[in-house]
């Protein structure tokens, strides 16, 4: 299977390990990662001004990159999923902005929101399946106590996303089963960490990220899994709880493939 891959700029600096495991456990799932070519910042927070156009360009390429060699489009970083796919939204459903884009883009061929967005997560579970997954595991994470941590931007605004049940999602959970380990249900796995407001106001990014994970203890995990760069730098930087490590879900997976 081959996807072209939208990897994001913190994947290439902060994140690298988010984006290193994945093309690891990808090769070794049988599934080519095509780098898109001179791929841009998708601007990290989708922008809610309904006539902003400038800041949903480089979106727009990038799919319009997918669509042209034919490929669904692959995201990992939360963020950069939750941007894009929602830039494709407005691709498929909005006339004016449609005409806008590509007025300003002069693309060889105008972009109507034809690609298929798909977090990584969505791929392993339906493009590979869990239980094939679970066959290739060869170092399986058992008797690990596992929270899944989906955060703000995965699962909302759920009808665009519709990447799982926004208010019970499950992917995370049947992701932590097929690599041998058990996963914690706790309240807070879909609440914000805070991620976007830790400049602004460090307090409130320290209560909410210590609510996370106190709340993820309390349930007996070990550690938290995620998806998001600025949800782990948060947890980590903000949070308290040293007795719960927060790593990425591709870090995970390669453990459980054997690849590190």
């Amino acid at each position: 299977m081959v996807f072209s891959y939208y990897p994001g700029c913190t994947l290439k600096t902060k994140a690298k390990d988010l984006d290193k495991y994945a093309h690891l456990s990808a090769q070794a799932l049988g599934v080519e990662l095509e780098e898109l070519p001179d791929w841009q910042c998708c601007g990290g927070v989708y922008p809610m001004a309904s006539d902003e156009i400038a800041t949903k360009l480089s979106s727009v390429r990038a799919l319009a990159s997918a669509k042209a060699k034919g490929n669904d489009l692959i995201t990992v970083c939360s963020a950069c999923h939750n941007v894009i796919k929602q830039t494709n939204e407005v691709m498929k459903t909005d006339e004016n902005m449609v005409l806008k884009v590509n007025n300003y883009l002069k693309l060889d061929e105008p972009y109507n929101g034809e690609t298929s967005v798909i977090h990584y997560l969505e791929m392993l579970r339906d493009k590979i399946g869990f239980d094939t997954i679970k066959e290739k595991v060869t170092n399986p994470l058992t008797d690990k106590k596992i929270a899944a941590y989906y955060g703000c931007l995965l699962l909302r605004p759920s009808k665009v996303m519709q990447f799982d049940d926004p208010e019970n999602p499950t992917i995370i959970e049947d992701f932590i089963k097929a690599i041998g380990a058990t996963p914690v249900s706790y309240s807070m796995r879909n609440e914000c960490c805070g991620g976007y407001v830790t400049m602004e106001n460090k307090a409130l990014a320290q209560k909410k990220s210590n609510a996370v994970l106190e709340n993820a203890k309390a349930n007996g995990a070990e550690m938290v899994v995620t998806a998001c760069p600025l949800c782990l730098y948060n947890l980590n930087k903000n949070g308290s709880c040293e007795e719960i490590s927060v790593h990425y879900f591709t870090e995970l997976l390669a453990q459980a493939l054997g690849l590190i």
